[in-house]
């Protein structure tokens, strides 16, 4: 009976023993995991600021056209609109590591496009035929709820970042970040005069 005792007290210590030992595995891995989960949120958010910028890009040759049919519009502008779209899809960015430069290059190239595509809008004002034009009306109106569609999606990719961020940098949760290699993620600056989406007028 003695032994009984003595062998099942061994077995609690033993039992405890395991359990303490697994127990930084076990929240190392509920940290590791929830880190994996924020950075895939961070990476959808990319994603969607991606899929809007490219809708913008999309409707830029048709933009163009139609302005090219209703106004005689000095060539200039067309190609400025169109050689700021062609630089801004080529710069293109790794969503698993986004520098700060990296960036700041893209929005760069997406700021020479807002401009180039202002441009373009506000000369096209003189036309009265573009203006009474349906088809640049319907694409003005796309352009608009594109423009509203950016600032919301990069809204949203700075509150993933800043969830993530916030994570990683969060005690004890940087040690296991800093172990299993999760970094800081950068988030969109806020520009000169880009605190709202740009107005587009007629």
């Amino acid at each position: 009976m003695k032994h009984l005792f003595s062998l099942s007290g061994k077995v609690k210590g033993s039992s405890l023993f395991l359990l303490l030992m697994m127990l930084p595995f076990l929240f190392s891995s509920c940290t590791y995991n929830k880190l994996v989960e924020q950075e895939e949120a961070v990476t959808r958010a990319w994603a969607d600021v991606e899929t809007q910028y490219q809708r913008r890009s999309d409707l830029i040759p048709n933009l163009v056209e139609t302005a090219k049919g209703h106004a005689d519009i000095e060539g200039a502008e067309y190609e400025r609109v169109i050689n700021a779209r062609a630089r801004a899809t080529q710069v293109t960015i790794d969503p698993s590591n986004i520098t700060p430069e990296q960036l700041k290059e893209f929005q760069a190239a997406q700021s020479e496009v807002s401009s180039a595509l202002s441009r373009l809008l506000v000369v096209a004002e003189q036309y009265p035929d573009l203006k009474a034009s349906e088809s640049f009306a319907e694409l003005r109106a796309q352009l608009e709820g594109t423009e509203n569609r950016i600032a919301e999606a990069r809204r949203i990719y700075n509150e993933a970042v800043q969830t993530y961020n916030v994570s990683v940098r969060r005690f004890p949760n940087n040690i296991w970040a800093m172990i299993f290699g999760f970094d800081k993620k950068t988030m969109f600056a806020a520009e000169a005069g880009t605190e709202k989406a740009p107005e587009v007028k007629f």
